[in-house]
């Protein structure tokens, strides 16, 4: 959907076209909230990223991108956006740095590289089965889970073999 919105830059008036983004626009209107040009563009962002995103990464994707947005702005929008569900915010253990996605109605765990800091999604949920039987043996009423499991992804198991091969002495032939 195109709208136009009015400008004036060196007292001349203008007209530029605005990309208003039909799938955010559509999910900010059910949850009773006025879709924003700053919202629709953090959705946005959210919306193609593969994993979690802090806020800072939000900010400068959309600097990147030449949209005038200050972090505390951003801060705002996904305090909204987490209040009505709308994006999920992730906290990881390990960083304790508060990660937001888009809430896509799935259950995801992920596996998190502690070389690049990489999240790798894990598709299925291996403790549906576990909290049954929990809740079954102790009575615990269980209200969710998060797993995160540390390690290291592919690229920086090969660059940690690259830089022990190029560190270790070389010895000579006895």
């Amino acid at each position: 959907m195109q709208c136009r919105g009015r400008f004036y830059k060196n007292g001349v008036k203008g007209v530029i076209a605005m990309k208003q983004n039909k799938p955010e626009a559509d999910r900010l209107k059910k949850c009773g909230l006025k879709n924003t040009r700053r919202r629709d563009s953090v959705l946005h962002v959210l919306e193609e990223s593969s994993q979690p995103m802090t806020a800072e990464q939000i900010f400068f994707r959309l600097k990147s991108q030449k949209i005038s947005i200050s972090l505390s702005t951003v801060y705002r929008i996904l305090d909204v956006l987490a209040a009505k569900a709308i994006v999920l915010k992730v906290s990881s253990a390990e960083s304790g740095s508060a990660m937001f996605e888009i809430n896509r109605k799935t259950h995801r765990h992920y596996l998190i590289c502690l070389g690049c800091r990489k999240m790798i999604p894990v598709e299925n949920c291996p403790l549906g089965s576990l909290e049954k039987r929990l809740e079954k043996e102790t009575g615990f009423s269980v209200t969710g889970h998060r797993l995160e499991i540390y390690g290291y992804c592919s690229e920086c198991k090969k660059r940690m073999c690259k830089d022990a091969a190029a560190a270790s002495p070389k010895r000579p032939h006895q």
